[in-house]
């Protein structure tokens, strides 16, 4: 459905249908089929993160709330290399840090930003941090996205600049300070640091992440060839609507999430 995007206000927007998908369900029956499905989402991924280059070094690491336990979340595991990580290489991690089910230690500054952020937002299953080059690059400017590209639309008014450095987050109480600046927005530029995303599934949290790191990258190259048009408020309402749509999110995580069943099926071991 075409709208004139010049003219349309709020009545207009609506007034515009849903988009054709299918609705994926939110929850995948028991306990027992939830835990798994996430578990089986947050290992891909890690392999999908591998594929986009969103690996470096030891650092980054994405989690899911545990569906019986929620005040415990799985993590990768310390020093294994995203392409390498497996469904049963997973961690659970109990709210003091300690590991409660694995064999192998976690980053310590997983814990503290991620349980800070669990504990804060109980919508939220899982959160994705990683240290790309440009969300690190756009995490320089000290600033916001701006709508400059329909994708980069899925964060306006969704997004914040948690606009402090003390290093890595090895403490309690910087943890708390993400957490506290996130809000209930969907993603943070952590200054001088990367991005970090937040969602109701994982599908969710990791499509937010590479749609984040991608809408910085086109505003540096568009921010570099000249000045680029900053969108109008109708057009930015009509974009945010249309993606930051937590069910369209899941489905493009699914496409790629096939591929890596497909081409790494020792990824669900």
């Amino acid at each position: 459905m075409s709208v004139s995007t010049e003219s349309a206000g709020a009545e207009d927007l609506d007034s515009i249908g849903e988009l054709d998908i299918p609705q994926l369900a939110d929850v995948k029956g028991s306990v027992e089929s939830e835990r798994r499905h996430r578990k089986e989402q947050l290992a891909i991924a890690f392999r999908v993160f591998a594929r986009y280059g969103f690996d470096e070094g030891i650092a980054g690491h994405i989690t899911a709330r545990d569906p019986e336990f929620p005040d415990r979340f799985w993590v990768n595991p310390y020093a294994v290399h995203f392409s390498k990580i497996r469904v049963s290489d997973l961690l659970l991690i109990d709210e003091q840090g300690q590991v409660v089910e694995g064999d192998r230690r976690t980053n310590k500054a997983a814990f503290w930003i991620h349980s800070s952020i669990h504990h804060a937002r109980p919508d939220v299953v899982a959160v994705a941090h990683a240290h790309t080059i440009h969300g690190r690059a756009f995490a320089s400017l000290n600033k916001l996205l701006d709508p400059i590209v329909q994708e980069s639309c899925a964060f306006a008014g969704d997004h914040v600049l948690f606009d402090e450095y003390k290093g890595l987050v090895l403490e309690k109480a910087e943890g708390e300070r993400i957490a506290e600046r996130l809000g209930d927005s969907r993603a943070a530029i952590l200054r001088h640091h990367g991005l970090l995303t937040a969602g109701r599934s994982v599908e969710e949290a990791a499509w937010w992440f590479i749609t984040m790191e991608r809408a910085c990258q086109m505003q540096l190259l568009a921010d570099a060839a000249g000045t680029p048009r900053i969108m109008s408020d109708e057009e930015v309402a009509l974009a945010h609507r249309q993606f930051s749509n937590a069910n369209m999110a899941r489905h493009n995580f699914n496409l790629l999430a096939g591929l890596v069943v497909d081409e790494e099926p020792d990824v669900l071991q």
